[in-house]
């Protein structure tokens, strides 16, 4: 980035800005984006990275699919093998010199004791939305009232205009709007509860957001059923919806080096707990920083402290990684320069996505300030190796989100879940078009048949990369230029000092 001087400054204010007690200036930035870069770093980053490979990786996600094994064929948090799994990331860790905590959260979780829906005598399955109030006990019985075309998506008053629905179990479309402003339409006009259909393939696993927005018992239907039901206007229905809020407690692993300035600290990411064995989702991610952490040891030659993070109960509603946000005071998120997330890295069907820091997919908001160049960063290791990437947005389904809250710069990678792989996508990347990324997305069969092992050391070594380089510099990312451009500064500065002493030897002769 070039430095354009808007005219000449006195000799004494340009030595006092520049030179005088080491102070940096910085110059005037039109654009966050002129700032982003290839990070530049000594050799420490390419030497972490040549050292991560796929045999240490794979041997972390052979031990989390052999813990699942051993814990009743999950790593959920709340169950024995999330603790198993946090006993073997911890013990590697401490093996390698970090200091290790494993701090305890709380969080309420919402539980459904039952759910049981029929039509016309006929039993159809039906998932509580979160939050839902419950139906009596026994449930309750009501006719069928199906919003009609044009209409069905229940996201206007106009919706529900001209339809009785008082008293009714409305049978609403998924889509258009926010489930619980579909349900709390559908509550203003008098309806007793609603089904929700989902518009695509499987069951609707939604939430209405918060216990405050929840109206009326709510629940999901499958795309099938919802085309079933759309016939049965006034059919007999039996409903019956028990749930509640739960207090549970979890626990996340931290790990930070012993060297490296910690009031600028990096912090990298990644969730822990699965569903199921969750090798993809999200055992790639945890042994991808896992072993950048071994690699990079505990005591490295760094100038900022790189803090490791290993969440629990992400699956749930990113517990962990909130409530970890939430209990630093302010001064102590002001010690974080930036968060990295690594939220599945070896879908087997894999896309190569870069978290959108600057907004420009259009996906979502730019993320904090620096995300941008966190995003360059990632760009630019995958460009040096001829691989294109993608931006994926900010859509808070990942940890980043209470990051992203409090203003805290932050970046990541991620190879899909349930999209699908576009044609052009297939083309520059391989694997097949018309798939989804993983098709095994929170199912039993995310196991370590389940991870496309090329993306997976791609990733893991672009994790370990960039983190090292910011354990190295966060300047791009905290607004300062780059040590080049602060030398090319200081010579001109040098510069035009001379050149005004110089100007005022000739106006004394």
């Amino acid at each position: 980035m070039s430095f354009t001087r808007g005219g000449v400054r006195p000799a004494a204010a340009l030595l006092a800005a520049c030179l005088g007690l080491g102070m940096v200036v910085s110059p005037a930035v039109a654009d966050e984006s002129d700032q982003a870069g290839t990070l530049a770093v000594g050799s420490l980053p390419q030497d972490v990275a040549n050292a991560v490979d796929l045999t240490g990786v794979n041997r972390h996600l052979i031990a989390l699919q052999r813990i699942a094994e051993s814990h009743g064929g999950t790593r959920a948090a709340g169950d024995p093998g999330y603790d198993a799994s946090i006993d073997y990331v911890v013990g590697r860790l401490r093996a390698a010199g970090y200091d290790v905590s494993t701090p305890e959260f709380s969080y309420e979780l919402f539980v459904a004791q039952t759910e049981r829906l029929a039509v016309a005598g006929e039993t159809i399955e039906v998932e509580a939305l979160t939050y839902s109030p419950s139906t009596s006990e026994g449930g309750l019985a009501a006719p069928l009232a199906v919003l009609p075309a044009g209409s069905e998506l229940g996201c206007t008053p106009e919706d529900f205009a001209g339809v009785e629905v008082d008293g009714d179990v409305v049978l609403i479309r998924r889509g258009e709007c926010d489930f619980a402003l579909k349900a709390r339409l559908a509550s203003e006009a008098g309806a007793a509860a609603v089904l929700i259909a989902n518009n695509e393939a499987g069951s609707v696993n939604g939430t209405l957001g918060d216990p405050s927005a929840a109206r009326i018992p709510t629940g999901g239907v499958t795309q099938e059923a919802g085309d079933a039901l759309t016939s049965q206007d006034g059919a007999e229905v039996d409903f019956e919806l028990i749930a509640g809020i739960e207090e549970h407690s979890s626990r996340n692993v931290i790990a930070q080096t012993r060297t490296g300035r910690t009031d600028n600290v990096v912090v990298a990411g990644a969730h822990l707990d699965s569903v199921y064995a969750g090798i993809n989702d999200n055992g790639t991610g945890s042994a991808g920083l896992l072993e950048t952490a071994l690699q990079l040891g505990g005591a490295p030659d760094i100038d900022n402290a790189v803090r490791f993070a290993w969440w629990g109960a992400e699956e749930l509603g990113l517990h962990g990684s909130t409530q970890y946000v939430r209990s630093l005071d302010f001064e102590q998120q002001l010690d974080i320069a930036l968060y990295l997330n690594f939220d599945m890295i070896g879908s087997p069907n894999a896309g190569y996505f870069v978290l959108d820091g600057d907004g420009s997919e259009g996906l979502s908001a730019p993320g904090p300030y620096g995300s941008a160049q966190i995003e360059q960063a990632f760009v630019d290791y995958f460009a040096d190796g001829g691989l294109e990437t993608e931006g994926s947005d900010f859509s808070g389904r990942s940890d980043y989100a209470e990051f992203i809250a409090v203003g805290i710069p932050s970046g990541g990678l991620f190879t899909g879940a349930e999209g699908v792989k576009t044609q052009e996508q297939a083309d520059k990347w391989g694997g097949v078009a018309g798939e989804p990324y993983d098709a095994s997305y929170h199912l039993p069969a995310d196991d370590l048949g389940n991870v496309d092992r090329v993306a997976l050391e791609r990733n893991a070594k672009a994790v370990a990369y960039v983190t090292t380089a910011y354990g190295e510099t966060t300047e791009a990312v905290n607004g300062v230029p780059p040590r080049e451009d602060r030398a090319a500064m200081r010579a001109g500065l040098r510069a035009d000092t001379a050149a005004l002493a110089h100007q005022g030897e000739d106006a004394t002769r």
